[in-house]
């Protein structure tokens, strides 16, 4: 297990495994404090989340209960979500260079004609337009350290960090305004794709295929833990930073966001109700392999990071 589990605040929460089965924890450093006596996941822990956060400070000021050392266990997937909902095009760099790219090669635009024309378009987008947001399979999910394992179908396999939100108190139809007071808890998300699989052949006019592209098993490495957000301190000025093999390929403040959480959050509920224990993934910075040239190949590791929430680090492996 990696040593640099650090986390923003007195305590995090997550999911571990030792020899007895898996059990919601408590995080303080480097211990972590059995939860089972007091519930049954950590998502339970969500369902009622303005009355456990005070506990919980109780809980880790406390020698009760039964105390693990945190290296001497496995960290899974700190929770099982309700809904996976993806943000994508949100980071202006990011997507200012995609937009650029195409109209160089596709329309014949010099690279400050299209630059600057890709950047007006975020300007009016970011004022006028809503988020792009899709669903993920709660099946994806793996634990922060576990292996990557590419499906036998496609060949350009892809990272995506992005910082993930917990939802903590149901909604509907919130206010841009109130929305920072449904957000428990954050948490790190790789949201791997499979480029080569992205769009279907046999059926251009409906154009992309999430499902096939994103949702592998073990494509969305999360973890390790959930910090409540009042430890967050101010998630629009977070570092996202992810290393391949060493080389660091993401590395970007979410100050770069098109639409901030806010108005993800107040975006989403207009459409679905928002409940205890839903994941909300925020897009991915400029970085990917995509943009270097460069996709997951066996043997490969990726290590990723984002401010106040510790890290993960995943082998890539091929399918048995």
């Amino acid at each position: 297990m990696p040593d640099q589990l650090t986390h923003a605040g007195p305590f995090a929460l997550g999911t571990f495994a030792s020899g007895s089965g898996a059990f919601p924890g408590l995080v303080t450093g480097a211990r972590v404090r059995d939860l089972s006596d007091q519930v049954p996941s950590v998502r339970a822990l969500l369902d009622a989340w303005d009355t456990w956060l005070p506990r919980l400070h109780d809980l880790a000021g406390s020698a009760d209960g039964t105390w693990h050392g945190l290296a001497d266990l496995r960290v899974l997937a700190p929770l099982e979500p309700g809904q996976i909902l993806q943000s994508g095009a949100n980071y202006r760099k990011h997507v200012v260079d995609l937009v650029a790219a195409e109209k160089e090669s596709v329309h014949g635009a010099t690279p400050e004609e299209a630059r600057a024309d890709a950047e007006r378009m975020m300007d009016e987008r970011a004022s006028d337009g809503v988020p792009y947001v899709f669903l993920g399979s709660p099946r994806a999910m793996c634990g922060p350290y576990d292996d990557i394992v590419l499906p036998r179908l496609g060949e350009q396999h892809d990272w995506e960090l992005e910082l993930a939100l917990v939802i903590g108190r149901q909604g509907k139809d919130i206010a841009a305004e109130d929305a920072m007071e449904y957000v428990a808890a954050y948490t790190v998300c790789n949201d791997l794709t499979t480029r080569d699989r992205l769009y279907r052949p046999d059926l251009k006019a409906i154009g992309t295929d999430w499902f096939t592209a994103k949702n592998a098993d073990t494509f969305l490495p999360t973890g390790p833990f959930l910090v409540p957000a009042a430890f967050v301190g101010d998630p629009n000025d977070l570092r996202i930073t992810l290393r391949h093999n060493g080389v660091v390929r993401q590395d970007e403040s979410t100050k770069d966001m098109i639409f901030d959480i806010p108005r993800l959050v107040a975006y989403v509920s207009t459409t679905t109700t928002l409940r205890p224990g839903d994941l909300l993934l925020t897009g991915s910075p400029a970085g990917n392999g995509a943009h270097w040239g460069v996709f997951l190949a066996p043997g490969d590791v990726l290590e990723a990071e984002i401010t106040g929430l510790g890290r993960q680090r995943n082998t890539v492996r091929s399918h048995p």
